[in-house]
């Protein structure tokens, strides 16, 4: 495994940050998360418009840039230092892989080019707290999470008219702003019950969209609700979602631990300045030993936060999967670095006016929408079959 950059990665790198730096500071952050869509189209537009990275990792023959998944890793870990609003976890990570993999040449075709060129946001809706049920990360995903009888969700009916959907999900990543929304619904009745994904339009008849209130105001979340709104159902009716829906978990997992290993190491970079600056008895806090000694441990996490998500990248990219250890230990990570920033900055990482409390409220969303990190590990070791299949991590058992 060579960890170095290509010369075309590096300038995706460098690229990025120079743009972030100067496009997404505090004010201009703050600015963007507070606005009813919750990103900033402008920075979206420059994102897509001049590093074609909404399309990173969509086939060129679909307007795309052609990349892997490693690529598109290595962007968000820049995102994930700046902490920026983007719609880019929702169109380029969740929706366009499964149009990708379960539409029609003709759906690809149609759908694709204008997702990649960043004219058009799409959002899988998937309750968030099922998010991760749903994309196989921290458990099998044939539960109820999609509708199903009195489990809610949402229903799918077809008519003369084609096909209408019912129900509603709440906690959408940017689905209160996304144009088109990739809607997993249960249709077949008790005995034939099956998950399906449907296309919706952002201005479908009966659909209707609200922006949530959310931990992480840097990650917008939204409830869709429809009411006998009408939907195409996107490949053919003997897809096999669920088994696209795992098959997608683990670059999920990827590109999210390479976002939070960013998240984790841009807060510890600015409480070692921080530490570096505020003086204590006429000398740096940075300069007493215990001071040190817990940043040293948070420097250990992140830099095993970015080896794991390094491999998995690599490992994505060799039809290998370790997306789950590697967001699992980034999560970690990123916990501890927010937290430890928040403390060391000491009165001032309580105030609402300073940064450090969004890392914290990251971490911690990311931890509720994609953990927990043992919850991770256990789905990790059961498919490895560590413990004969049983999933013991977590359960409280102990294996022998």
């Amino acid at each position: 495994m060579d960890t170095r950059l290509t010369a075309e990665q590096d300038e995706i790198r460098r690229t990025l940050r120079e743009l972030l730096r100067k496009r997404c500071g505090g004010a201009e952050l703050r600015a963007a998360a507070d606005s009813p869509a919750g990103y900033d189209p402008a920075l979206w537009s420059a994102l897509a418009g001049r590093l074609g990275l909404p399309g990173l990792a969509v086939p060129e023959g679909y307007g795309g840039v052609g990349c892997s998944v490693t690529e598109l890793a290595l962007a968000c870990e820049e995102t994930g230092r700046a902490l920026a609003p983007s719609p880019l976890l929702a169109t380029s990570v969740l929706a366009a892989p499964l149009v990708l993999a379960l539409g029609t040449e003709a759906q690809r075709a149609a759908l694709l080019p204008p997702l990649a060129a960043g004219v058009r946001t799409a959002a899988l809706a998937v309750p968030g707290p099922a998010l991760a049920t749903a994309l196989a990360l921290t458990g099998g995903n044939d539960g109820p999470w999609a509708g199903g009888g009195r489990a809610g969700g949402v229903q799918a009916r077809r008519g003369g008219d084609g096909w209408r959907l019912y129900g509603q999900a709440d906690q959408v990543l940017d689905g209160h702003s996304a144009q088109l929304l990739l809607v997993p619904a249960h249709t077949g009745g008790f005995t034939r019950s099956r998950t399906l994904l449907f296309l919706v339009d952002g201005d479908a008849e009966g659909l209707a969209r609200a922006r949530q209130t959310a931990l992480d105001v840097t990650r917008p979340q939204g409830r869709v609700q429809l009411r006998d709104t009408p939907a195409r159902l996107l490949g053919t009716d003997d897809a096999d979602v669920l088994t696209a829906l795992a098959d997608l978990g683990d670059g999920v997992a990827t590109v999210l631990a390479a976002e939070a290993a960013g998240t984790a190491g841009r807060a510890l970079e600015r409480t070692v300045e921080y530490v570096g600056q505020r003086e204590q008895f006429g000398r740096p806090v940075g300069s007493f030993q215990a001071v040190k000694h817990r940043l040293a441990d948070v420097y250990v996490r992140v830099q095993a936060a970015r080896s794991a998500a390094c491999y998995a990248a690599w490992a994505a990219a060799h039809g290998r999967r370790a997306g789950r250890l590697a967001l699992a230990q980034a999560l970690e990570a990123a916990r501890s670095a927010a937290g430890e920033a928040i403390q060391l900055h000491g009165g001032i990482g309580f105030t609402w006016e300073h940064e450090a409390h969004l890392y914290f409220k990251r971490a911690a969303g990311d931890e509720l929408l994609f953990g927990p990190a043992h919850r991770l590990r256990d789905r990790a070791a059961e498919e490895a079959g560590l413990f004969g299949g049983a999933g013991l991590v977590g359960r409280g058992e102990v294996a022998v």
